[in-house]
């Protein structure tokens, strides 16, 4: 009975450890699920923290980069300041009418005193020699009184000579009386001419000024700068002597068409001159945009107005010319492969010092470097001056001086004013310190930039001319002025004398 009860019990029993042991399965089951979905959870909150630590690195990195980009903006910003501030006071200044003239923006704080200097750099005094013939002659007799107490009684104790320089304000009047006749050989008309007059013309044209007066108007127009307008009040108020302002323009006009004969013999000086120096400047024709070219060689200078291209050098020179050449590195003067050429040393110190000026930390060793090569230059061509060292020597250092250059420009730079400075100078490597090579040549384009000097002023006064025909005549005349100013002539009597001759005269040659 025990064992029958004990059997039924365990029959009871099974499906219950059967449930158990499912239920126990069922669990353990659901305990391994549970562990890979936390593993699984594990995982991905590691890849979330590394996307979050790569996200907070790259905000971090963003922080920099907008850190990094405001400051530059702000440095953008107070450049773009100073540029506008740069823009307004160059406009302002542009107005003013002595804006070209004036050399720096404030006055120096420690300025040259004025007057004499002491010593031996005191200079010779400079005095009027008394003139070499006496027109007017007046006897100066002592007052009738005293001018101090007003006494009546005076004795004389000496005599003295003064001397006095004065302009004849009386114009000259001068008739002539032309015979005129005809030939019996071919029946024309034939009439003389004084060695005095200055055209042919009779009836309305009969009235004319003389030749001194026509080269008068020359000088005070192209030279000194004039405008016709005013040299017919010179004349009026000055001399008496009325004219209107086209006759003014009529006699520079017919004064050209006189002189192109001397303008071809001055082009034929420069092309065989032993160098040349030429420039460029801004010029109007007809209130439009044109260019006055100048060229100046040892005995001649040449100008010509027309459009901003090398044409017109060529045209003057000729495409083989092969002396020398000393400019400001405009390329159009490349062409010119046979030349020898110098380019001016002062403009590549200038861009220098203005790189200088907006240069910050490393930016500002090429320029510097350049400038302490410049004037290494300079100090050499002062020692062959001053007969200190021979010519063999200033050459030996002037190719020195070409090779640290060369070595100094050659390389890669971050900044890129001074990568187009040092592509400038490595284009041009032989070009820069020739003047130490070749002593002769001059250092700098001063010559040409003197000849344009006058003409910049000028321009400033009537800014230009109106015709083609005026842009000639304007070329015509200052390469006559300058050329004979350059060969120790007075341009006044030349250009008296070329109104005297119908067939134009030649240039004198220069003065020894």
């Amino acid at each position: 009975t025990t064992e029958h009860k004990t059997r039924t019990a365990q029959q009871h029993q099974q499906p219950a450890m059967q449930r158990l042991l499912a239920e126990n399965g069922r669990l353990r089951r659901q305990l391994q699920a549970a562990q890979e979905e936390l593993e699984a959870v594990r995982t991905q909150l590691q890849t979330t923290q590394q996307q979050l630590n790569a996200t907070r690195q790259e905000l971090k990195a963003a922080q920099q980069r907008a850190k990094t980009a405001e400051r530059q903006l702000r440095a953008a910003q107070r450049e773009v300041e100073r540029l506008r501030q740069t823009v307004e006071k160059l406009g302002r200044a542009a107005k003013r009418q002595a804006a070209p003239f004036r050399k720096q923006d404030q006055p120096s704080q420690q300025p040259k005193k004025p007057g004499r200097k002491r010593g031996r750099r005191h200079g010779q005094h400079a005095h009027r020699t008394p003139p070499p013939q006496i027109d007017e002659h007046y006897d100066v007799p002592l007052p009738d009184a005293c001018p101090h107490c007003g006494g009546g009684h005076l004795e004389e104790t000496a005599m003295a000579t003064q001397y006095q320089t004065e302009i004849p304000r009386r114009p000259i009047y001068r008739q002539f009386d032309i015979h005129i006749g005809k030939c019996c050989d071919c029946g024309r008309r034939v009439q003389g001419r004084h060695e005095l007059q200055t055209s042919d013309a009779l009836g309305a044209a009969s009235s004319q000024l003389g030749p001194d007066a026509h080269a008068a108007v020359v000088i005070l127009n192209k030279e000194l700068g004039l405008s016709h307008g005013k040299c017919a009040r010179l004349f009026d108020r000055l001399f008496g002597i009325k004219i209107a302002r086209a006759t003014s323009i009529r006699s520079i006009l017919r004064t050209a068409q006189l002189a192109t004969s001397a303008q071809e013999q001055a082009k034929r000086d420069i092309r065989g001159s032993p160098f040349v120096v030429p420039d460029e400047t801004g010029w109007r024709v007809g209130g439009r945009n044109a260019w006055l070219h100048v060229m100046v060689g040892d005995t001649a200078t040449c100008y010509k107005i027309g459009r901003r291209s090398g044409d017109v050098a060529e045209t003057l020179l000729g495409s083989d010319w092969s002396n020398t050449m000393i400019h400001d590195g405009w390329s159009a003067y490349n062409r010119f492969r046979s030349a020898f050429h110098q380019q001016c040393i002062h403009h590549l110190k200038r861009r220098c010092e203005r790189l200088l000026k907006a240069a910050v930390g490393v930016a500002a060793r090429l320029p510097q470097a350049v400038l302490q090569l410049i004037e290494e230059a300079f100090c050499v061509r002062r020692g062959w001056r001053g007969h200190r060292i021979s010519t063999d020597e200033s050459a030996m250092l002037g190719l020195d001086l070409t090779c640290r250059l060369e070595k100094l420009t050659q390389g890669r730079f971050c900044n890129k004013e001074n990568r187009k400075l040092a592509d400038h100078i490595l284009k041009h490597a032989l070009h820069w310190f020739w003047f130490l090579i070749d002593p002769k040549i001059d250092a700098t384009n001063y010559r040409a930039e003197q000849a344009l000097r006058f003409a910049v002023v000028n321009r400033k006064v009537w800014g230009g001319n109106r015709t083609p025909r005026g842009a000639d005549a304007q070329g015509i005349t200052l390469t006559l002025g300058r050329t004979l100013e350059q060969r120790g002539h007075c341009p006044v009597d030349w250009f008296s004398r070329l109104r005297r001759t119908p067939g134009g005269i030649p240039l004198p040659d220069p003065v020894r």
